[in-house]
């Protein structure tokens, strides 16, 4: 497969100014962010784009930036929502729950919950209003459906009384369904912490059981995703995509990945040919109208099932290209990592490795429970990140791993 556009894809294109060149060569190189935001907008423009943007049915907004730096894109509004209301409402899984009109609650980085409150603020009180500094429940809400509960940027440092009011915003979604049903949506690793903290507070009996759960926004760790299928008996999936080109995978309640490729096509390329069986995911998307995207490197990394280049083998996402960490034996990504660590223990939760000392890795971890590995877990967790970074390696109980500014963990510290 050589990725280059379909007949259809190049009549859609073929005006749009940063494609010409590859129009007229007849071949599409991978197109990079830097090439994207290189003289933007005046690169995406066209008659029929400049209309869109006057008549409202386009608009600007940056990228959320949590994993990569921040660009400017142009496309429908609610685009990332319309995106996501269309694969709830079509999951084999939890379809019946949009169905049934459940509320959705977003448990996920303070980042979220304060671009919403933000936009509502203009939004009733004109372009430089701004939101309350703790936005009320109906300033937090994004539509009729969805509003956002997390106040605090690290997950690990609420107290009760944010644990108790959460419980209590969540009861106004349960009590807007008949059957007291709702829909969680999250970063998989803040409602493992909001379980934790309610079973360590003696609030587990009090919290709302919702009848669906996606986690959407980060990578999810391997013993995250087990600690939540062990606390929740309701489906709870992954969906995986990105502000520019909405949701493109989503795995099943057994955790098997599954393509959603409305208007989309993807290839696979080596991120070291030769030398490693991790893939950049490239995608061609005319899903957005106003900046379809050819041949695009989305920044992800992923494996397939047998280490070819085979799309439709796809069984894994592991991580940020951004993010790799080259070692003596190829690169190596955040999910291989994830894997040395559930395979010495289920118990640990969240994890960083650093490797800013020459020829030596550390791996700071936490647990579910609080408490340390046993020796023999620990032993097993050094010798197998040992193995992974081609170093010496130690490891390092921690009572608690600060979240990164964007909301999210970051799993490796490297020399820039």
């Amino acid at each position: 497969m050589n990725g280059q556009p379909s007949a259809d894809v190049l009549a859609q294109i073929k005006d749009i100014p940063i494609y010409r060149p590859s129009v007229e060569r007849g071949h599409f190189p991978v197109l990079e962010k830097p090439e994207i935001a290189r003289g933007f907008p005046d690169n995406w423009m066209t008659p029929a784009l400049a209309a869109a943007l006057d008549a409202g049915e386009a608009e600007f907004v940056l990228s959320t930036g949590t994993n990569h730096a921040r660009m400017q894109i142009i496309r429908p509004p609610y685009f990332l929502l319309n995106s996501y209301y269309q694969l709830w409402s079509e999951h084999p899984d939890i379809a019946d729950t949009w169905h049934e009109g459940c509320r959705r609650v977003s448990l996920t980085t303070v980042l979220a919950t304060e671009h919403v409150a933000r936009v509502n603020a203009r939004k009733h009180g004109g372009p430089q209003a701004e939101p309350d500094p703790v936005p009320d429940l109906e300033q937090r809400r994004l539509d009729e459906r969805t509003f956002y509960v997390n106040l605090r940027r690290d997950p690990a440092l609420w107290d009760r009384a944010d644990v108790e009011r959460m419980f209590d915003e969540i009861r106004t979604a349960q009590a807007a369904h008949p059957e007291g049903r709702y829909h969680l949506d999250c970063s998989g690793p803040h409602l493992a912490h909001l379980v934790r903290k309610a079973v360590a507070w003696g609030l587990w009996p009090a919290f709302p059981q919702p009848a669906s759960i996606v986690h959407a926004y980060e990578y999810t760790p391997l013993n995250v995703r087990r600690y939540l299928r062990h606390h929740f008996s309701c489906p709870v999936v992954d969906l995986f995509g990105s502000t520019e080109l909405g949701y493109l995978f989503y795995s099943d309640r057994s955790g098997r990945y599954h393509p959603y490729l409305d208007r989309m096509s993807v290839e696979l390329i080596p991120v070291e040919p030769g030398n490693s069986r991790i893939h950049s995911l490239i995608v061609t998307s005319v899903r957005n109208p106003h900046m379809p995207l050819v041949r695009y490197r989305s920044g992800d990394c992923v494996r397939t099932e047998d280490g070819s280049a085979d799309p439709a083998r796809i069984s894994r996402f592991c991580g940020r290209e951004k993010e790799l960490l080259r070692t003596a034996r190829g690169p190596v990504a955040q999910g291989d990592l994830d894997d040395v660590v559930t395979a010495a223990s289920p118990r640990v939760f969240v994890h960083r490795l650093d490797t800013r000392a020459p020829g030596r890795a550390l791996l700071q971890y936490t647990t579910f429970d609080g408490s340390p590995l046993a020796p023999a877990e620990a032993d097993a967790l050094r010798h197998g990140v040992a193995e992974l970074a081609a170093r010496d390696a130690d490891v390092e109980h921690r009572e608690h791993i600060p979240i990164g500014a964007s909301g999210k963990y970051a799993w490796l510290v490297q020399d820039a």
